[in-house]
């Protein structure tokens, strides 16, 4: 795993290296994921623009957490793209609303909260899912997705690119839950903020509650599967085809 050891980060890496299906790899510097950047050092800063090439940030955070949280250092340079493509519903934004859209999300997927979650991204912001697969495949050098904590939203939009990349699926599951690794550092981010802590507080439980588990992202791509046909045909049924999945791959495979 090629984590990138961010000052101002807890739960950013590099996801070139991964193997796909027939061989290949996913280029280095090519696709990055993180946490809520909000934090980054003038060193971070310099390291992910100077030393990875970073061009576009993809932040997939809701218009209610970009205003609370203000503008992070990235946005002063002018070099770098940004890209804001909410993967939840512009509803209103309270520890209170968030219960009540959890509450009936579940009933997509009983098993799985999580996972419940991750197909209401496809059902109720399919478009923004699609723009941010393309926005990666048109950025000219690195782009790097990002939401709050950099494990859900963020895990469900690398994961989908990956499996257009042709990642073998133990190595996209396997990526996904390396976040686990880091939730205590996340968790401490979170909490230390006005705009998460009131719904973290609400759902309760320590790290281990927040924890991503390979069997969510496992279920997660299987719905998928016998819901829209896989990845590949969902994306198509909106409006993400076969040359912009090539494109996809060009962009991301070594």
């Amino acid at each position: 795993m090629r984590w990138l050891e961010l000052e101002g980060a807890a739960n950013a890496r590099d996801v070139g290296g991964l193997p796909t299906s027939d061989g290949g790899t996913i280029a280095e510097r090519t696709l990055l994921r993180a946490d809520n950047l909000q934090g980054l050092t003038p060193t971070d800063v310099k390291l992910l623009v100077e030393e990875f090439g970073l061009s576009t940030v993809v932040d997939l955070r809701s218009t209610h957490e970009v205003e609370a949280e203000g503008p992070g250092p990235l946005r002063a340079i002018g070099t770098v793209r940004h890209v804001q493509l909410s993967m939840l519903l512009e509803r209103e934004y309270s520890a209170e609303a968030l219960f009540a859209r959890r509450e009936k999300a579940l009933a997509r997927y009983p098993d799985d909260p999580m996972c419940a979650l991750y197909l209401g991204y496809l059902e109720d912001r399919p478009e923004n899912v699609v723009a941010a697969l393309r926005t990666i495949s048109e950025s000219p050098n690195a782009a790097l997705v990002h939401c709050a904590a950099g494990k859900d939203r963020t895990g469900v939009v690398v994961a989908l690119s990956l499996t257009v990349a042709g990642v073998a699926r133990d190595a996209v599951v396997a990526d996904y839950a390396a976040s686990g690794t880091r939730i205590d550092g996340i968790m401490a981010r979170l909490l230390a903020s006005p705009t998460y802590r009131p719904d973290l507080e609400k759902r309760g439980g320590g790290s281990d509650a927040h924890r991503p588990r390979a069997e969510t992202m496992e279920a997660f791509l299987t719905e998928v599967g016998s819901r829209y046909g896989g990845v590949l045909a969902w994306l198509e049924r909106h409006g993400f085809g076969e040359d912009e999945a090539d494109r996809l791959r060009t962009k991301l495979v070594a």
